[in-house]
């Protein structure tokens, strides 16, 4: 309802105007009368009407000078002057300073009913059009705020919710929505003893990266490319089904196997991300791509060092096929293990280990492709950084064709136990991630990094098998906790909708409003007027499952 403020002089035109109009039947709220402009201004900024109604001629402060004012001070507010016959001047001065409504008394009450009304929708008419603006402000903010580069390492980063990410491509026009997705991360760097800041390296490097794009995109694969820094590009791949994505990932396994070759003193190294099949296993697979790319630069740098051995030495001939035992490790039983190995590691008999350094190589590429045969299939083991350090500090101790076997043997009984306990390994860690989440739901500043350090664990690692294991990522079950408590809390008492935010862990109201309304499809008032019921759970629990 509109509120009015009535202000002349007369006592009977006040008392009339009053009572003749039914004020809430017509969708206005009478707030008040006074008798001359002095005595109204306290009342208007305590009561704040939407419209004034002022006669013109009063003792102690005049219409015009109220009128000056309040248009002054509070120009949302719409004034209609009243005023009698053979007071043109006045009214001339009076429409000068933009009044919504002139009239003359004596004015009947269906007029001034009128009259109101017109003045009523002309507010309506403005709040909308400013409404309209504020959106339009606000969307342009957010447009702003975002970036392109942004919102897509803030995706491969787990930075968003799944609504949070589709919401934020809606307003920079990204088309995110596929069937399946995948994450590529290429880097090309120069050799040491070129400087990166150089003009002519960078082009080189763009000009690098164009030819891999080009090599790429001729399968017309859909792909969304951002820089992360100068020689790093990062890909999300997405196609319509899995094998389509399965063919386009074909031509950068190809550039993968060659990655550790250099041309034109640039290295390009290719991690590749496993294939999802949500929005949110776009964070996995990044997570995934980046763990190939660590260790196929630690193959390649063995590479590198065992051609250089090899070269040196008159064990040229000497290789060992990793994906034999990788084969092994996958189908092969304790019993039949120091019978494989012997003749598996035959062709390093004739190394002189105390003049040579090929062997050691050659067991330090077994290890290396060992280790990430487990990463890949157990989800990353736990420590395996520090029993790889140990696993290679064992190499060096090495000086027997006996002690390569009782290595070899070691290595595939590290991979077997990995193997044995992948089953339930991460069944107590999600157990207690959990129960960190429910007991701290409800405080702002938690976060992925205050979880991990409470389990022990790095927060990629943490963030990769709560993913892995939950189907969700962190935030994602964070928000879908913090979202059902604010239901509950909706529901079952009158709290405000700020008092809510801050009860399950947002300062921010506007940002809880918005993001409650993005997840339910309703606002919180919505939400408490349609009641409590089942159905509203399971309609949360259906949208977020479809996101």
């Amino acid at each position: 309802m509109k509120k009015v403020l009535l202000v002349d002089d007369e006592i009977l035109i006040r008392e009339t105007i009053r009572d003749c109009i039914h004020w809430e039947k017509e969708g206005f709220l009478y707030c008040g009368d006074a008798s001359d402009g002095e005595v109204a201004l306290p009342m208007i900024e305590q009561m704040k009407p939407d419209i004034l109604i002022t006669d013109i001629k009063m003792p102690f402060m005049n219409g015009l000078e109220l009128c000056t004012i309040v248009r002054r001070a509070m120009p949302e507010i719409k004034i209609i002057i009243l005023s009698g016959h053979g007071e043109f001047e006045y009214a001339r001065a009076a429409l000068s300073m933009d009044i919504e409504e002139y009239c003359l008394k004596p004015i009947s009450s269906s007029d001034l009913i009128g009259l109101l009304h017109r003045v009523s929708e002309k507010i309506d008419r403005e709040r909308s059009e400013k409404e309209h603006i504020e959106q339009l402000k606000q969307s342009e903010n957010e447009r702003k705020s975002l970036t392109f580069d942004k919102l897509l390492n803030d995706l491969c980063s787990g930075f968003l919710t799944t609504t949070e990410a589709i919401h934020a491509a809606s307003i920079l026009s990204i088309p995110l929505i596929a069937r399946y997705y995948a994450v590529a991360v290429i880097d090309i760097r120069c050799s040491e003893d070129l400087s990166p800041f150089d003009p002519q390296v960078s082009d080189t490097i763009a000009e690098e990266s164009l030819i891999l794009q080009q090599t790429f995109t001729t399968n017309h694969a859909d792909v969304l490319e951002f820089k992360p820094s100068r020689t790093k590009s990062v890909w999300i791949i997405k196609g319509d089904s899995q094998e389509a994505l399965e063919g386009y990932l074909e031509s950068l396994h190809v550039i993968q196997e060659n990655s550790y070759k250099q041309s034109r003193n640039f290295t390009i190294s290719v991690g590749i991300g496993s294939i999802q099949d949500r929005i949110q296993g776009i964070h996995i697979s990044f997570l995934d791509a980046e763990e190939d790319m660590y260790w196929q630069r630690l193959s390649r740098q063995n590479s590198q060092n065992l051609w250089e051995a090899n070269r040196s030495s008159m064990n040229q001939n000497i290789f060992l096929d990793r994906n034999v035992i990788i084969g092994f490790l996958k189908v092969g039983s304790p019993s039949q293990t120091q019978s494989f190995i012997r003749n598996f590691a035959a062709g390093l008999e004739q190394i002189d280990w105390n003049s040579s350094l090929t062997g050691y190589y050659i067991l330090n590429d077994i290890t290396l492709g060992v280790f990430r045969t487990a990463e890949e299939l157990y989800r990353s083991p736990e420590g395996t950084e520090a029993i790889l350090h140990d696993f290679q500090k064992s190499i060096e101790s090495i000086r027997t064709w006996e002690e390569v076997c009782t290595y070899l043997i070691k290595l595939v009984e590290q991979f077997w136990l990995w193997r044995s306990k992948s089953s339930d390994r991460y069944a107590d860690l999600l157990i207690k991630v959990k129960e960190y989440i429910q007991a701290n739901y409800n405080k702002n500043y938690i976060s992925l990094q205050d979880a991990a350090e409470y389990v022990n664990v790095s927060p990629s690692h943490l963030s990769k098998i709560f993913s892995q294991e939950t189907g969700q990522t962190f935030i994602d079950y964070l928000t879908q906790k913090r979202i059902r408590r604010a239901m509950e809390l909706l529901q079952s008492t009158q709290a405000r909708t700020y008092e809510v935010a801050f009860q399950v862990g947002y300062n921010d109201a506007h940002y809880f409003s918005n993001l409650f309304k993005r997840i339910t499809g309703m606002t919180t008032t919505e939400f408490r007027k349609k009641g409590t019921s089942k159905t509203d759970k399971e309609h949360y629990e259906i949208k977020h499952s479809i996101h």
